[in-house]
C-alpha cells in the first residue's frame, strides 16, 4: 500500500445489515476514494456501547453482517484496511490521554450530545465522552481527511482543537483534519422521512428483490394523487426521489412527465421503481451471497485490517508516549 497518499480514516457502527441510505451516502463514496487516498476504515464497536451497552448479544454477527456490505460494495482490502476498533488497544490509551487535557465544556457543546442526551436519557461518561473517542480515532492515525456530511463538521473542528491543545502542551504530533465533504443523494425511507433503521423504514442492501418490491409497495407518495389520472407532483414524491438515483434519465424524464399529467398511476410507478432499483444492485447482492458462504475470508480480512492498523496506531502512540515523557529513562 502507498503510505503517501493522503490519509483518510472513516468509521461506522456495526449496526448489522446496512441499508440504501448507507450505501449511497457513505459506501459508495469511500470506494471512490480508496484508489486515491491510504484508507483506515474502523467498525467501530466501542462506539456502539455508548448507547446500546445493554444489546451486545448480537455484537459479533452485526459486525460480520456490515462487513459483508463493505466488501459486496467493492471495498477493496488491498487498498483499504478494514477493521473492528476494539481490536486495535491504542484506540483506549489515546482517548485516556486525551481525557487528561480535554475540558468538559467542549464535550458538552457538541450540538449532537445536547441531541441525543434528551432524545436517548443518557448519561454516562462514555456518552459525553463519545466525541473525544471519535478524535482518538481520527488522529491515531494522523488522518488528513474525514469523510463527513455537514453535521459532522463540529466533531472534526472538536477533533482540530484536541489537536491543537495536544502539540501546544506537548510538541507538533499531530496534524489538524479536515472534513472531506462529498455530495450524495438523499434516500427516502418508505415513510419519506430520512432511511434510518430506528424508523423501521429501510431498504436493506441485503433485501431480496421480492423484498424490496413488498417495501416499496408501502411507500407513500403525493397525499393528492390518490387515482390513476390524478395529476401529480414528483418534486414531492419519496418515489420519485428514488427514480432519480435508480433510473436513467430519459426514463426519469417521462416518468415526471406521466406523474404529472396522470397517465402513470403510484403502484405501477413503484413496480419500475422496483425493477429498476433490483437490476441496480444484483451484482451486488450476489457477491454478498457468495461473501455470506466464505467467513473465513471476511475474518481474515479484518484480521489483517487490524494487523496495518495497529502498525501505524503504534508507531502514532510511542511518538505521544515520548512528547508526553511516558517513557522510562534513568540516563
Amino acid at each position: 500500500m502507498n503510505r503517501e497518499k493522503p490519509i483518510v480514516l472513516s468509521g461506522v457502527q456495526p449496526t448489522g445489515q446496512l441499508h440504501l441510505g448507507n450505501y449511497e451516502g457513505a459506501l459508495r463514496n469511500w470506494v471512490s476514494l480508496q484508489d486515491d487516498y491510504r484508507m483506515y476504515l474502523c467498525v467501530v464497536d466501542w462506539h456502539s456501547l455508548t448507547s446500546d451497552f445493554n444489546d451486545v448479544k448480537g455484537l459479533q454477527d452485526r459486525i460480520f453482517q456490515t462487513m459483508l456490505d463493505f466488501l459486496c460494495s467493492g471495498l477493496d482490502p488491498e487498498k483499504v484496511s478494514i477493521f473492528v476498533q476494539s481490536d486495535v488497544k491504542e484506540h483506549a490509551e489515546l482517548h485516556l490521554l486525551f481525557s487528561m487535557i480535554t475540558p468538559t465544556p467542549w464535550l458538552e457543546r457538541v450540538p449532537s450530545y445536547k441531541e441525543k442526551a434528551d432524545l436517548l436519557g443518557l448519561d454516562s461518561y462514555g456518552f459525553l465522552g463519545y466525541p473525544l473517542l471519535q478524535a482518538a480515532d481520527i488522529l491515531l492515525y494522523k488522518a488528513d481527511y474525514v469523510p463527513v456530511g455537514k453535521d459532522q463538521l463540529p466533531h472534526i473542528e472538536l477533533t482540530r482543537e484536541v489537536a491543537r491543545r495536544f502539540n501546544n502542551l506537548y510538541g507538533d504530533v499531530f496534524p489538524e483534519p479536515d472534513g472531506l465533504l462529498s455530495k450524495f443523494p438523499l434516500i427516502p425511507g418508505t415513510d419519506g422521512r430520512k432511511m434510518s433503521k430506528s424508523y423501521n423504514n429501510d431498504i436493506k442492501l441485503a433485501d431480496s428483490p421480492g423484498e424490496t418490491a413488498k417495501k416499496l409497495k408501502k411507500m407513500i407518495t403525493d397525499p393528492k394523487k390518490i387515482y390513476k389520472g390524478d395529476p401529480g407532483r414528483p418534486e414531492i414524491c419519496p418515489v420519485f426521489a428514488m427514480h432519480e438515483v435508480y433510473t436513467i434519465t430519459r426514463n426519469v424524464n417521462k416518468i415526471s412527465e406521466t406523474c404529472k399529467s396522470g397517465d402513470l398511476g403510484c403502484v405501477d410507478c413503484k413496480t419500475n421503481l422496483a425493477e429498476n432499483m433490483n437490476t441496480s444492485f444484483n451484482n451486488l447482492r450476489n457477491k454478498r451471497k457468495e461473501l455470506e458462504k466464505n467467513r473465513d475470508y471476511v475474518l481474515n480480512v479484518l484480521e489483517r485490517g487490524a494487523a496495518e492498523a495497529r502498525e501505524k496506531a503504534a508507531a502514532t502512540m510511542s511518538e505521544v508516549r515520548k512528547s508526553m515523557k511516558l517513557v522510562r529513562s534513568y540516563g
